[in-house]
């Protein structure tokens, strides 16, 4: 069946060869890592691990983070695999297309296709919010949006998502220095955070350490929507708290890990990639792991969990302005606007990158992965990107998909994870630079674990999943399958098989 074509592994590192489509390789171990580091640490660390402290762990969120880092440590290992023996663009989409064929490849690319774009699109709204506080924090009364008719425009996505663009298609590694210098200033911050955070640490606060479950709070439909499809299937009541509370919010902290996919998707743009793509991933995570947990630590040490579950919205910056200091929770509120920064450079690059793979394949529009000849960057692609990411940011309430960034990258980890099983399998002669160790086990072990996570997350979120597919498997059949270029290729050495001889 044409849908259950794989794509030949060489076949795809010649694509990533042709000329005017081509991706220049200028990424070092140490910009990989800092990339890890910039799209990790932003609005993860800021304000969804206090929400997952709040609503679901307690202190116990310290094991969420550790969980989710477990799970995301296993699906990049698998990653790496994959990304050394094939370094191109593209990341999850280009393995399971070599993998386990065209329309599978295609659902994987068309989810990392929500993940990133949802992403950068919450993230770009967080952004202007925090903007907005920053200026009231200086004692500037500057309106965060504009009134144009009858539709009210939030200008700080647009501006920060401007800027980014150009970065961007001016040249990778123009942005990753950049990217590099912000990342530092918001690692100064964290640190900050941390060291000024233990000194109002109790032990009482961690006890419960384990919050005991209480009854999920709604009613009715919304409690049904609310509650995690785990729940939903089980027959389970909807509850707070508890153990599977701890995995709930490791599920919900997951968004702040996945950064480390994205970079993955960087791996055509990277120098030596046998050796650089798997140093600057792990590196990065290891970085990324042991700030979460401190700052987690910090965070449900100084207040008690119940303290951040009565606030309206639950950050860092509510812990501090609890004990009554106002002054750390200013430097928090411009520590978090430049934390997410560097997350929307980060994810517009995957984004733009991802489409550059799938169009490069003719599932989307070929014109779309066209690189400019002096820069060797997809400049139209970024305009593209940019554009819609900038609008739905500023005029939408985006921030209501926010699980489905998680959902997106957990699906693509599962199939990845799988993936690494059926590549050794088909390609036995395929020496990858990184090999996933304990053969099977390990990445069978990432594919259940990210499936359950999967399970934690609402039911209203599986529903607009399921939406999302349908959409995209519409687009599949009714475009992509046709304009395949592997299809087209079939039909014809068909045509040429068919053909009567002289």
């Amino acid at each position: 069946m044409q849908i259950l074509r794989t794509k030949p592994i060489e076949a795809t590192i010649a694509a990533s060869q042709e000329s005017g489509r081509r991706l220049k390789r200028s990424l070092s171990t140490w910009d990989l890592m800092i990339m890890g580091v910039a799209v990790a640490v932003g609005a993860g660390i800021f304000s969804v691990g206090a929400k997952a402290a709040a609503s679901f762990a307690g202190p116990a969120v310290t094991v969420s983070f550790a969980i989710a880092a477990v799970a995301c440590a296993l699906a990049i290992m698998c990653y790496a695999e994959f990304a050394t023996a094939m370094p191109v663009a593209g990341s999850a989409y280009v393995f399971t297309y070599a993998t386990m064929g065209e329309l599978l490849a295609w659902i994987i690319g068309w989810n990392l296709i929500l993940e990133l774009f949802t992403a950068a699109a919450v993230i770009a709204k967080y952004w202007g919010i925090y903007l907005s506080k920053v200026f009231s924090l200086a004692g500037l009364d500057v309106p965060p949006s504009i009134q144009l008719g009858p539709v009210e425009l939030v200008w700080g996505p647009f501006l920060i998502v401007a800027i980014f663009t150009v970065l961007l298609i001016l040249g990778t590694k123009l942005s990753a220095r950049v990217g590099n210098v912000i990342t530092v200033i918001k690692i100064a911050v964290v640190l900050f955070v941390i060291v000024v955070g233990f000194f109002y640490v109790k032990a009482e606060n961690y006890s419960p350490f384990v919050p005991p479950a209480v009854p999920a709070s709604g009613s009715g439909g919304t409690e049904v929507l609310k509650q995690s499809f785990f729940s939903f299937l089980t027959g389970a009541a909807p509850a707070q708290y508890g153990l599977f509370g701890v995995f709930g919010g490791a599920a919900l902290v997951f968004f702040a890990f996945i950064g480390f996919d994205v970079v993955a998707t960087s791996a055509e743009e990277v120098k030596n990639p046998q050796k650089t793509l798997p140093r600057g991933i792990f590196g990065g995570l290891a970085v990324v792991t042991l700030l979460y947990i401190l700052v987690s630590l910090a965070l449900t040490g100084m207040v008690p969990y119940t303290v951040l579950a009565k606030a309206e919205a639950p950050t860092l910056t509510t812990a501090f302005e609890a004990v009554g200091n106002t002054d750390a929770a200013k430097v928090i509120a411009f520590g978090s606007l430049v934390g997410l920064t560097t997350v929307i450079m980060v994810l517009l690059m995957g984004l733009a990158r991802v489409i550059l793979a799938m169009s490069r394949d003719g599932l989307l529009p070929r014109a779309l992965s066209v690189t400019s000849e002096k820069r060797a960057t997809p400049a139209r692609l970024q305009i593209i990107c940019g554009s819609a990411v900038a609008l739905v940011a500023g005029l939408t309430k985006v921030d209501v998909l926010e699980e489905m960034i998680n959902i997106g990258t957990l699906s693509a980890f599962v199939v990845v994870s799988l993936g690494v099983v059926v590549l050794r399998r088909k390609r036995p002669d395929l020496k990858a630079a990184f090999r996933v160790p304990f053969g099977k086990v390990l990445p069978i072990v990432s594919a259940v674990l990210c499936l359950y996570l999967m399970t934690n997350l609402a039911v209203e979120t599986w529903i607009y999943f399921a939406g999302w597919l349908v959409v995209g498997l519409v687009i599949y059949f009714a475009y992509g399958q046709r304009h395949s270029r592997l299809n087209e290729r079939f039909a014809t050495e068909r045509a040429a098989v068919s053909e009567p001889q002289p």
